[in-house]
C-alpha cells in the first residue's frame, strides 16, 4: 500500500530532473525549465536562447509563457526598433496568430488597419513617447481565415520601425482584454507524428502553404508533453484519490509508476554525482594550475570565485557586455567590496590552447609595470571558467574612435599623443624588460583609451618572452591579418621588428582613418599597408589623410602628419632590418609630440605667407622623403620592396 502523499513525492522529483533525463536537448535556464520541444541546445526542435535567468526567442524577445499551443512573448515599446525585428516572430516551427496587431512607425503608405496619434499612444496608454507631436503610429493585422499570419505578407509592409505589439486575450466564455507589449505565437512540430504512448497526434495547418504540422496531447488521465522524444505521458496522480490508491487499477498504476520513477531517479542521481565529481576535479586542477602559476610569477593578484564574478556582472547580462573578440567576451562589473568598475574578460575557448593563452597573459602582465600597459586586477579559474579582470577603460578602443564606432572623431594632437604613449609601452617591453617581451598582436583594437584619452596596450595572450631565435618559430597562425609581419609567411618567425611592422599599420590607421583590411575598397587598396606604402612613397600622402583631420588643417599639423607618415613608411619595410627599433620609433614620436606641446614649432607671419620653423627636427634618416612628390622613375627599391610585403 502506497499512501497518496508518498506516491506524489516521486513525481515532484521527476519534474526536477526532467531536463537531465531528456537526451540531446537542454531545457533548463537558470532556475527554471521549459517543456519539450522547446530548449536551449542544438538538439531541441524549437531552440530558445538563455540570458542566464530567462528564456529569450530569436530577436531578443523574452518568453513570458509557453502553453500546449502558444508562445507568449514580451515586446516592450521601443521607438528605434527596426521593422526587420518583426520577421523574427516567424520561424520554421512558429508564427504569429491572428490575435495580434503590430504597431509600426515611419510608414511610407497608410496601413491597411489603422493610424493612431502618437499622443494617444504615449499619454492614454502610458507608453514611451516617440517623435514629434503629430507623428502617427500605424497598426497592422491580418484577420484572414488562415490560422497564422503570413511572414511573406508581413515582410511587404512599407514601414521602417516596429514600436510594439497588441495582443487580444479572451474567448466567448471570458472577458476580452487588449494587452499592449505582448505577442502571441502559435507553434507546431514538422514532419510525421512522433507522439508517445497514451498521446494523441493533432494536425496543425501552418502558415506555410501546403505544409502541415502536428502537436501531441496526452490522453485523459495522463500528463506530460506527449512527445516520444520528450517526457511523454505519465499517469496523472490527481486523477486517483487517496482511497483509490488502496486497491484496484489506480494502485497498480501508482506502484508501477513509482518503481519506474525510483529507478530513473537512481540513475539520474548517479549521473549527477559523477558530473559533480568531474566538475569539482576539473575546478581543483584549474585552481592548482593558477596557484602554481601565480607562485612561479611571484605575483599577488587576487583570485575570485565564479560566484563573485557572476554577481559583479549581473550573471553576465547583455547590458554589461562590451564586446567579443577571438578568445573571449568582455563585460563590465563591480566586485564586492570594490568601489571601482572593472573589465571582465571571459574566455570562450576553454581548451588547452586557451588555458595556455590565459596563463601566459597572467604571467607576463604580472611581471611588468608601465603607465601605458593595462593593469591586471585579478583572475578566476572556478567551475571550469577562465576569467581575467582588468582596469576598466571607459573610452573604448582606438579602433572604435578611428572608424566611427565611438565618439565624434579624434583630433591629430590626440592621435599623436596616443601614438607616442603606445610606442613608449611597446618600447618598454622590448628594451626595459629582461628578457624582452614581444607582444605579437599590436593592433588598434588592442589599444585602450582611458578617461583622459590616454593609451594603454592590452591583450598579451599571444605575447612571448624573447629568448633564442628558434623559440619564436611557429607554423601556427599568429597575429591578426592586415597587421601581421609579411616575413612571417617566409620564415614563420616573429620578433621585435614584427611588433614594429604592426605598429606601422596602426600609424597608417591614425593618418587615414581607414581599417587595416577592408574589402569594400578597390582590390589594390584592400590592404592598408599596401595603400599607405604606395601613396607615401610617391609623395601623394595627402590623398589618404583622414577627412576629419584634413579639414582646416594648419601647417604644423600637415608637417607633423608627413613626419608620422614617413615613420610609418619605414616601419612597414618588408625586410625587418630596414625597420627602425621600437625605441627609435618612440623617441621620434616623443619629439614630434613635444614640438607641439612645448612650443617646438614656431609660426611667423610674413605678409600673407606663413613661415614654418620646425625646432625639433627628426634625427633618424629615412629611406624615402615625403616632403616632395617623386617622379615615377624615382620610386626606389624601398618602395617596391615594401609593396611586395602585402602581396605575399
Amino acid at each position: 500500500m502506497i499512501p497518496y502523499q508518498s506516491a506524489l513525492l516521486p513525481f515532484l522529483f521527476l519534474a526536477a530532473f526532467s531536463s537531465i533525463l531528456a537526451e540531446g536537448c537542454n531545457r533548463t535556464c537558470g532556475g527554471s525549465s521549459v517543456p519539450y520541444p522547446f530548449g536551449f541546445s542544438s538538439g531541441c526542435p524549437i531552440r530558445l536562447n538563455c540570458n542566464g535567468t530567462a528564456a529569450i526567442l530569436r530577436g531578443g524577445y523574452p518568453v513570458v509563457n509557453i502553453t500546449s499551443e502558444t508562445i507568449l512573448l514580451g515586446i516592450p515599446a521601443n521607438c528605434t526598433r527596426p521593422f526587420e525585428a518583426a520577421l523574427d516572430l516567424f520561424g520554421g516551427n512558429y508564427a504569429m496568430t491572428p490575435r495580434n496587431s503590430l504597431f509600426l512607425r515611419k510608414c511610407s503608405s497608410p496601413s491597411p488597419a489603422c493610424v493612431i496619434s502618437t499622443e494617444i499612444i504615449s499619454e492614454g496608454l502610458h507608453l514611451e513617447r516617440c517623435g514629434l507631436k503629430g507623428d502617427n503610429i500605424s497598426c497592422y493585422s491580418d484577420h484572414t481565415e488562415d490560422r497564422y499570419l503570413s511572414r511573406e505578407k508581413t515582410a511587404e509592409i512599407k514601414c521602417r520601425l516596429l514600436f510594439t505589439s497588441l495582443r487580444y486575450s479572451g474567448n466567448s466564455t471570458s472577458q476580452a482584454e487588449l494587452v499592449f507589449g505582448e505577442a502571441e505565437l502559435g507553434w507546431w512540430m514538422n514532419g510525421d507524428c512522433r507522439c508517445s504512448a497514451n498521446a494523441t497526434c493533432a494536425p496543425v495547418n501552418t502558415s506555410v502553404a501546403g505544409k502541415m504540422g502536428y502537436r501531441c496531447t496526452c490522453d485523459p488521465g495522463f500528463a506530460g508533453d506527449g512527445f516520444a522524444a520528450g517526457d511523454g505521458c505519465r499517469v496523472q496522480v490527481s486523477s486517483c484519490s487517496a482511497s483509490k490508491y488502496i486497491s484496484g487499477r489506480c494502485a497498480r498504476s501508482g506502484l508501477l509508476v513509482a518503481g519506474i520513477i525510483a529507478g530513473a531517479l537512481l540513475m539520474a542521481g548517479l549521473a549527477f554525482l559523477c558530473h559533480l565529481f568531474h566538475r569539482r576535479r576539473t575546478a581543483s586542477k584549474s585552481q592548482e594550475t593558477i596557484e602554481r602559476l601565480l607562485s612561479e610569477a611571484s605575483c599577488t593578484i587576487p583570485v575570485y570565485s565564479y560566484r563573485d564574478i557572476e554577481q559583479a556582472t549581473d550573471h553576465f547580462s547583455d547590458a554589461n557586455r562590451r564586446g567579443t573578440g577571438a578568445y573571449g567576451t568582455v563585460y563590465v562589473g563591480k566586485l564586492p567590496g570594490n568601489t571601482g568598475v572593472v573589465a571582465v574578460k571571459r574566455i570562450q575557448r576553454r581548451d588547452t590552447d586557451s588555458l595556455e593563452q590565459i596563463t601566459n597573459e597572467i604571467k607576463l602582465i604580472s611581471s611588468v609595470s608601465h603607465p601605458n600597459l593595462v593593469r591586471l586586477l585579478g583572475c578566476c579559474m572556478d567551475r571550469g571558467e577562465q576569467i581575467l579582470l582588468y582596469e576598466f577603460m571607459p573610452n573604448g578602443t582606438l579602433s572604435q574612435h578611428l572608424h566611427g564606432e565611438r565618439g565624434e572623431g579624434l583630433s591629430w594632437t590626440s592621435r599623436l599623443s596616443i601614438a607616442a604613449e603606445t610606442a613608449n609601452a611597446i618600447a618598454y617591453l622590448h628594451s626595459a624588460v629582461h628578457p624582452p617581451i614581444y607582444h605579437r598582436d599590436i593592433k588598434s583594437s588592442n589599444i585602450l583609451i582611458d578617461h583622459n584619452f590616454g593609451a594603454k596596450v592590452a591583450d598579451f595572450g599571444l605575447s612571448r618572452i624573447g629568448m633564442t631565435e628558434s623559440s619564436h618559430i611557429s607554423t601556427a597562425p599568429q597575429g591578426t591579418p592586415g597587421y601581421l609581419d609579411p616575413q612571417y609567411h617566409q620564415d614563420f618567425h616573429l620578433s621585435d621588428k614584427s611588433d614594429v611592422y604592426s605598429f606601422g599599420v596602426v600609424l597608417a590607421e591614425m593618418i587615414t582613418g581607414m581599417k587595416a583590411v577592408d574589402f569594400g575598397r578597390a582590390p589594390t587598396e584592400v590592404n592598408l599597408a599596401a595603400l599607405a606604402v604606395d601613396r607615401i612613397g610617391k609623395g601623394r600622402m595627402e590623398e589618404i589623410i583622414d577627412p576629419f583631420i584634413k579639414v582646416n588643417v594648419d601647417e604644423w599639423t600637415l608637417v607633423s602628419i608627413r613626419k608620422v607618415a614617413e615613420l610609418a613608411f619605414r616601419c612597414l619595410a618588408f625586410h625587418k632590418d630596414l625597420r627602425p627599433s621600437m625605441k627609435e620609433v618612440a623617441e621620434e614620436l616623443e619629439m614630434l609630440r613635444d614640438g607641439e606641446l612645448d612650443g617646438g614649432v614656431e609660426m611667423a607671419q610674413e605678409g600673407k605667407s606663413r613661415r614654418l620653423v620646425l625646432m625639433s627636427a627628426t634625427k633618424v634618416d629615412s629611406p624615402v622623403s615625403v616632403q616632395d612628390a617623386w617622379l615615377s622613375e624615382q620610386s626606389s627599391s624601398s618602395t617596391n620592396v615594401s609593396m611586395s610585403s602585402v602581396n605575399r
